[in-house]
């Protein structure tokens, strides 16, 4: 038991570990070769409640926290990376949660829960990643329409997802840099939307990802989500929400390597000896532990802030910074102990470590949160 967790979060948790063991390993491997979307998989996580966690139940969600969605998200990762990409169908959701109107909430968010719908959230572009305020992608007005023109590069669910929120320039002659965005939801079936998929993706192979391609695409006024100008602070509050998420995927996947690389070290016999009864391999296996548990008390405490109103953007980047970071040393690690088999796609360990490196990139990357550490520190 953990003495962190309450009764139903340990619950919760139990459920997520006993979906994933059950459902992923058979498909695993077969998903990362063919870079397939694991559709089934969504409909069953949906049925148990497992997908859009934090949805409220008047929009059709389980109404549970951001340390409740935590967990699922860790006991996901725990097993297979690129399996878990089911819960990022509802990705771009707390855009509309916070800041959306009723009308919006009820339109986008309801199916998200039951899998009948899929979501995505397109910031990047082709030169614009870290610099969000970079990109150039834009919103002109016409009549009751806004007409979107641009480029969107490594968009999550790119192919597959029903409607996007979108971050586009709307105000370019804005004096303030910062004031220049808007967010405006896109269906994926509005004319002049192209979207192509990225394949050979170093890992999460499973995880639809592709480019869209914009061309005079139409969209009602009021398909625009919070204020006009306001695009960029909203994306960054998104962001502080979104990243503990992350962080949860970077401590389930170092969770994972860990007990693979255990189990691996027990049953490997070298010397005439359990690879375990080396003092080396219990060193190693000490550090990935303590590494992680860190990890996971950051993580915890992020979302236990998130749960009481207090958004923590020191916290929730030492998190994401640290926890990804954990991931890669560990998986390394774990590899290392596996030795040659390590090296082959026979064991699951090859996988998580080409899965890994991605917690260290996507929504903010280890430099950009310490660059937000860093500042945070000197301002308080």
């Amino acid at each position: 038991m953990d003495p962190f967790l309450n009764e139903e979060q340990v619950e919760i948790q139990k459920a997520a570990r006993k979906f994933a063991l059950g459902e992923f390993p058979q498909v695993a491997e077969q998903l990362d070769r063919e870079e397939t979307y694991p559709f089934d998989l969504l409909k069953k996580a949906a049925s148990l409640g497992f997908i859009g966690a934090w949805i409220p139940e008047e929009y059709g969600g389980p109404g549970l926290g951001f340390l409740e969605a935590s967990l699922i998200t860790e006991e996901f990762w725990r097993v297979d990376p690129g399996c878990s990409s089911i819960l990022s169908a509802c990705f771009g959701g707390q855009m509309i949660l916070y800041y959306g109107t009723e009308e919006q909430k009820k339109k986008y968010l309801s199916p998200i829960p039951a899998g009948e719908k899929i979501m995505g959230s397109a910031i990047t572009e082709p030169n614009a990643g870290s610099d969000v305020a970079g990109i150039r992608t834009r919103a002109t007005v016409d009549g009751d329409h806004f007409v979107i023109n641009g480029t969107k590069m490594f968009i999550t669910n790119a192919t597959i997802a029903d409607y996007f929120v979108v971050l586009c320039q709307t105000d370019p002659e804005a004096e303030k840099r910062h004031a220049r965005f808007s967010v405006l939801i896109v269906e994926a079936d509005r004319p002049g939307l192209t979207r192509r998929k990225i394949h050979n993706k170093l890992g999460i192979r499973a995880s639809d990802t592709g480019e869209l391609v914009f061309e005079d695409v139409r969209v009602p006024k009021e398909n625009l989500v919070g204020e006009r100008g306001r695009g960029f602070y909203q994306f960054m509050d998104f962001f502080d929400r979104t990243r503990v998420n992350v962080a949860s995927q970077a401590v389930g996947l170092a969770q994972g390597a860990l007990d693979r690389a255990i189990a691996y070290s027990k049953q490997r016999e070298v010397f005439g000896s359990s690879l375990a009864s080396f003092q080396v391999t219990q060193f190693k296996l000490a550090e990935m532990a303590t590494r992680i548990e860190a990890s996971r008390a950051l993580v915890r405490q992020a979302a236990w802030k998130l749960d009481r109103g207090e958004v923590d953007t020191k916290l929730i980047a030492m998190a994401k910074w640290f926890s990804g970071e954990t991931a890669v040393r560990v998986v390394d690690e774990a590899l290392q102990i596996h030795g040659g088999y390590g090296f082959i796609g026979e064991y699951d360990i090859s996988r998580l470590y080409r899965d890994a490196k991605i917690v260290e990139i996507y929504e903010g990357t280890k430099e950009i949160e310490k660059i937000i550490i860093g500042r945070r520190l000197l301002k308080d």
